[in-house]
Order: structure tokens, then C-alpha cells, then sequence
């Protein structure tokens, strides 16, 4: 018998082939398809589902109640809320299921990037990508691509700022800013990019 380096709880449901990294806990409940792949010392809470076709990241956590389902992929350190709900179909139909009739369009992939943040109750559509250390506030609804470090609200979610990779508020003066908690340094290029500086 191969001794799992992972803890799960014992109403887990985890399929044979579901590749999970050292140090994952999975919690009460959840669910993980064969074909998932999910990284070191992530948490994955009570009644999650984690579809086949998806790749998450390390440090990732996930609260409870959040469905990852097929074709979306994270990097390391993605928090994602309570209640998140991932989409892969742009135009579902019950009778018509892309698998059986492709000519109908296709499941559409979605990326979270390294260190972003989806709050609780949020639902992120298909085809889209959130930065790098972008914050997604709480029941938002992402309709379009998120860039790096920007602050998103609202249905449709829409910017209203810049977020340090500590979680502090970004604050400009001309195009440079110095985060007030951790002392990283921000310059931005135009009205949609911003960088740290080296």
C-alpha cells in the first residue's frame, strides 16, 4: 500500500488518478475528480468540488463551498473565498453539451494568476484571467480579464484601485507610490498597468 503524503477527511471523495502535492489538507465532504492536479500545502475546504481537467497551484486555498470546475488552472498562493463559483461554458445548453456537439462552441479556460484573491460568493465567467496579486471583491462578478494588482467590485466587476502584494491600498502620487506597510515600490504606465519596481 503507497502511503499518501496528504490528509483528507474521511467523507472526502478523492478519485484514483487525482494527482495531489505533499502537505494538502482536504476537508469534509469535498470532492475531487480523476484528472485534477493540485499542488504542495494547499487547503481545500469542507463541500468543495475540484473538477478533472484543472490545475491549481501551492499555498493555494480554497474555503468551502467552491466549484472548480474543468479548464481552470492557478498558480501558487490564490485565495479563493467562500462560495466562489468558476464557470467553463460561455453558452450553456442542457440539450446540447459541447462534449456531444462541439460545432456549438467549446469549454473555455480560465486563469488565476500568482497571489490573487477572490472574495467569498464570487462567480468568475469563463475565458477570462485575473493578475497577478489582483483582489476580487466579495460577490463581484468577472465578466472580462482582471490585471495585475487592480482592485475589482461590483456585478459586473469593475476597478476601482490598486492593491499591494501585502493586501495594503496602493496610492499614487504621479505614477510612483511606496507601499506604507511593506515598503514595495509601484510605478504605473498609464491608466491600466501598473509594475513593481526592481
Amino acid at each position: 500500500m503507497i502511503k499518501k503524503n496528504y490528509w483528507n477527511h474521511e467523507t472526502a471523495e478523492i478519485q484514483k488518478g487525482a494527482k495531489i502535492g505533499k502537505g494538502t489538507k482536504i476537508w469534509h465532504n469535498t470532492q475531487i475528480l480523476k484528472g485534477a492536479k493540485i499542488g504542495k500545502n494547499c487547503i481545500i475546504g469542507r463541500n468543495s468540488f475540484i473538477d478533472n481537467k484543472t490545475n491549481l497551484g501551492n499555498g493555494i486555498k480554497i474555503g468551502s463551498n467552491v466549484d472548480v470546475f474543468a479548464l481552470v488552472s492557478m498558480e501558487d498562493h490564490v485565495f479563493v473565498g467562500a462560495g466562489v463559483v468558476f464557470t467553463n461554458d460561455i453558452n450553456p445548453r442542457a440539450k446540447y453539451p459541447k462534449a456531444k456537439y462541439p460545432k456549438y462552441g467549446r469549454w473555455l479556460p480560465t486563469l488565476i494568476k500568482e497571489g490573487a484573491t477572490i472574495g467569498a460568493n464570487a462567480t468568475v465567467l469563463c475565458g477570462n484571467k485575473i493578475g497577478k496579486w489582483a483582489m476580487v471583491g466579495a460577490g463581484a462578478v468577472v465578466t472580462k480579464d482582471v490585471p495585475d494588482l487592480a482592485v475589482v467590485v461590483g456585478v459586473p466587476a469593475k476597478q476601482i484601485g490598486w492593491i499591494c502584494e501585502c493586501g495594503n491600498k496602493i496610492i499614487f502620487e504621479g505614477n510612483k507610490s511606496v507601499c506604507k506597510i511593506c515598503k514595495r515600490k509601484y510605478y504605473k504606465k498609464g491608466e491600466n498597468k501598473v509594475f513593481r519596481s526592481k
